[in-house]
């Protein structure tokens, strides 16, 4: 018995590209979905020939090697290049073609409006058929690090920290000047004070920018980035990725970015899913991180129905030590009684005090509290508050357990943990790229009996 034996790589062979992929590789569903979308529809760069000049690449054809690229976890234009000579996917895909990395990064750079017009078009076509329902959807984010380094990332008291270390080190030249007698000393003391001046005068004005701005920070290499936890209290300079997926079968309707974190992010991802979608009414799910009362409040207005966790009761605070879940609610007559057996009411409702809209159910909270708290024998277990114990309740929120399905994929089988352009529109028509694939993906499972998808049976 030998070992297995290789082909003779002098051989020559007759056969075809078309021979060598599979014939239900995914990468032919690629194909086919570039091939029947109306690129002319969208806003892509280089559809009209000139007269003159090298002629260009199609757009549909580099479309095919972003979405192939994204698919598999290949997101560099250098690799996207180095696949075009040695994988044979690729090549299938592109018929040969060889485009520079250069042409490959500038395709991504100037399209990102058109990324998005695709995953509207692809959204739509989803509806159409049915895979979308819009009746309920869930609303979740994930954050990706920034191309700009927790270092270029700037607020005013990480300022005031450079400016005090500033001013100690030119306070230690100046003594250190005092005490020397030699004339080159002085004047490599004279050079490392006014490189020190110069780095002072550099901080202030990055101090002036940030209070112009009405920023709380401000990132030097890409000014839309700002530093967010990543995970375990971990900071990194990035972008909160919002995400609006449909229940039916978990394909994703609506992205977003903005602040780090979800306080105010409710209400345009609920604008970008009536857009989306052409409908106005429907359900919202979201995670405690959405319980803002002016963005509920909004939603309602929008005619959306909002399902939210909900968050840590306000009164229960490390002080007290009896929890706020040993408290029964009464909702026949709107009471708590707590553990020593006295009755907690509320006759008073407070608004949001950061909401701009009129008075709406889903802005009010109440406070419950009992007078029984200053002669209470177990007042020290409960609470150190100078007027007693108070239960705030939130009215008339809904409450759901949301989650990210798509958030698992993206990170760890596609490696989307990071973004390679710069600024919030560049930003958006990557994640649109990314979203198109997943969707894609979702829609047309891996061979035929995979799955119970069924749309692109329509080609």
């Amino acid at each position: 018995m030998d070992f297995v034996e290789g082909q003779d790589r002098e051989q020559m062979f007759i056969s075809s590209i078309e021979q060598m992929v599979d014939p239900e590789a995914f990468v032919r569903i690629i194909d086919a979905f570039i091939d029947v979308l109306p690129l002319e529809q969208f806003d892509f760069k280089n559809l009209e020939l000139n007269e003159q000049g090298r002629p260009p690449f199609h757009p549909g054809v580099l479309l095919k090697l972003y979405l192939y690229g994204y698919q598999n976890g290949i997101r560099s234009c250098r690799k996207l290049e180095h696949a075009c000579k040695v994988n044979l996917e690729v090549i299938w895909l592109l018929k040969g073609r060889r485009p520079h990395y250069k042409t490959i990064a500038n395709f991504r750079k100037q399209n990102a409006l058109a990324f998005r017009q695709v995953f509207r078009h692809f959204v739509a076509m989803l509806k159409g058929w049915r895979l979308i329902e819009g009746k309920t959807i869930a609303i979740d984010s994930f954050k990706v690090r920034a191309q700009n380094s927790l270092k270029n990332n700037y607020n005013l008291a990480k300022i005031h920290r450079h400016l005090d270390y500033i001013d100690a080190k030119i306070d230690a030249y100046c003594e250190e000047l005092d005490q020397a007698d030699d004339d080159e000393e002085k004047e490599q003391l004279h050079a490392k004070i006014n490189d020190q001046i110069d780095k002072w005068n550099q901080y202030c004005e990055l101090g002036d920018e940030i209070i112009q701005s009405g920023k709380e920070q401000l990132s030097t290499t890409d000014p839309d980035a700002q530093a967010v936890i990543l995970h375990r209290n971990i900071v990194n300079v990035g972008y909160n990725i919002q995400a609006a997926s449909d229940a039916k079968h978990k394909l994703l309707a609506a992205f977003d970015t903005g602040d780090v974190n979800d306080t105010h992010a409710l209400e345009s991802m609920v604008l970008q899913v009536q857009e989306n979608l052409e409908i106005t009414k429907f359900d919202v799910l979201a995670d405690k991180g959405y319980h803002t009362a002016a963005q509920l409040a909004a939603c309602e207005e929008l005619n959306v129905t909002t399902y939210v966790s909900p968050k840590a009761n306000a009164a229960n605070v490390t002080n007290q030590v009896i929890p706020v879940e040993d408290f029964k609610y009464h909702p026949g007559s709107d009471t708590y009684r707590c553990p020593n057996g006295s009755i907690l009411r509320s006759n008073e409702m407070i608004y949001h005090r950061k909401s701009k809209k009129p008075k709406h159910p889903a802005t009010r909270f109440k406070h419950y509290r009992t007078a029984d708290c200053k002669l209470c024998p177990i007042r020290s277990q409960c609470t150190s508050a100078r007027n007693g114990r108070i239960i705030q309740r939130n009215e008339p929120a809904r409450l759901s357990h949301s989650g990210g399905h798509q958030f698992g994929p993206f990170k760890r089988l596609w490696d989307f943990t990071y973004v390679l352009l710069k600024g919030k529109r560049k930003i958006l028509g990557e994640v649109a790229m990314l979203f198109t694939t997943y969707n894609l993906r979702r829609t047309v499972p891996a061979r035929p009996t995979a799955g119970p998808y069924l749309g692109f049976r329509h080609f």
